[in-house]
């Protein structure tokens, strides 16, 4: 075992304490988030079973390199039993059967399931209006909430029966601050969000009697968003152009922001780049489908995912896990004025409620009648 005190030498999170090695799931194992994860849960002992997504040769060789170098890594330590304690499979979120052979898998492997991280994500960028102008971007829709709200469905419920046959278990949900606040452009990643997170909210009651916990993990946008695939619709309607609706877009932040990662080529001619810079004419407003990797470098994206990583590896397992967990002072910032916004916004609906004054007297009945129809009967007062 690792030893487990943080300090300017040793700065891995300190674990809870536990006398045997627990094994974690991981559904997104090729990912920056379950690359990191998988590192400091093998440093610290324990055993990690992780699904690989189907790769596409042209579009994720970055993330096959990422993930071979692990593997390598993996290798390398082959003293302290990493590869002994790592499995990885190819694994397909969007269909039931290999959730539950994922999770078959981590049982006839390593005799149990302690901890399940779903942190599976794509993210689907547009207008609601560009989602509806052909059968391919509604397909996009339906395959948006495919990957990331009956994806993590079908792989909890997956694991729910190993977990209640130990009478112990620890589900944690890799989310979003965009599960709580609508952003223009993410329409439909956000519905999937607050799908996801209705559902676990809910799921949490039920499966508390069998001392099974779960942990929703709420991070900035960028997490979700620079760590994933990201997949724009084609802006094809004039009155979402950027010259003409001065709403905040996140295709209009993504064409501001790609530009400048460090792993994003230069263009060779001049012109060529400052167009590319433009909002209108960047890299996610092209006249197609566009499906990419946001190119940071390896080591900015482990500067990115720090804060999460230590939050998933500290809560992970805990015999008295967090509900909620909120990421970094950008998301509790963004939480608090959600909160105050419909604090607001409550005090208006009382007020308005407050304006309607029922008649009195007669029956129950007639009351309530004599109340709702006044307004137009002239019965009631308003």
């Amino acid at each position: 075992m690792s030893d487990n005190h943080p300090s300017p030498e040793n700065p891995r999170p300190q674990f809870p304490t536990h006398h045997e090695p627990r094994v974690w799931v991981i559904t997104a194992g090729d990912s920056p988030i379950g690359i990191s994860v998988t590192r400091q849960i093998l440093m610290h002992g324990d055993c990690a079973l992780v699904g690989l997504a189907y790769s596409r040769l042209d579009r994720d060789e970055c993330r096959r390199a990422e993930f071979e170098a692990f593997l390598a890594e993996i290798e390398s330590h082959g003293g302290e039993g990493w590869g002994q304690r790592f499995k990885s499979v190819p694994f397909d979120i969007r269909m039931i059967g290999e959730c539950q052979a994922l999770v078959a898998d981590a049982v006839a492997t390593f005799g149990k399931v302690d901890i399940l991280l779903c942190c599976t994500s794509q993210t689907l960028v547009g207008t609601v209006e560009e989602f509806g102008t052909s059968q391919q971007t509604l397909n996009m829709v339906r395959d948006q909430f495919e990957i990331n709200y009956f994806g993590p469905l079908s792989i909890i419920k997956a694991t729910i029966p190993h977990m209640r046959r130990q009478k112990t278990g620890h589900i944690m949900i890799l989310s979003g601050i965009t599960a709580h606040i609508g952003t223009p452009g993410l329409g439909m990643y956000c519905a999937a969000g607050w799908a996801l997170e209705g559902f676990c909210d809910s799921l949490a009651y039920e499966i508390a009697p069998f001392n099974v916990k779960l942990t929703i993990l709420q991070c900035s946008i960028e997490i979700g968003i620079l760590t994933n695939l990201v997949t724009t619709v084609p802006p094809i309607l004039p009155a979402y152009s950027p010259s003409t609706n001065h709403a905040p877009l996140f295709r209009g932040i993504l064409n501001r922001l790609l530009p400048r990662l460090p792993n994003t080529q230069p263009e060779t001619n001049g012109q060529e780049n400052a167009q590319a810079n433009s909002i209108e004419n960047g890299p996610f407003s092209r006249p197609e489908v566009t499906s990419m990797y946001p190119p940071l470098s390896s080591a900015h994206m482990e500067v990115l995912v720090a804060e999460t990583v230590y939050a998933i590896t500290a809560i992970g397992g805990h015999e008295n896990p967090p509900s909620r967990h909120i990421v970094g002072q950008e998301g509790v910032a963004s939480v608090k004025e959600k909160l105050k916004t419909v604090s607001e916004e409550l005090e208006d609906f009382i007020q308005s409620s407050y304006a309607v004054d029922y008649a009195a007297g007669g029956d129950q009945r007639s009351s309530k009648e004599d109340g709702v129809l006044g307004i137009a009967t002239g019965n009631g007062s308003v």
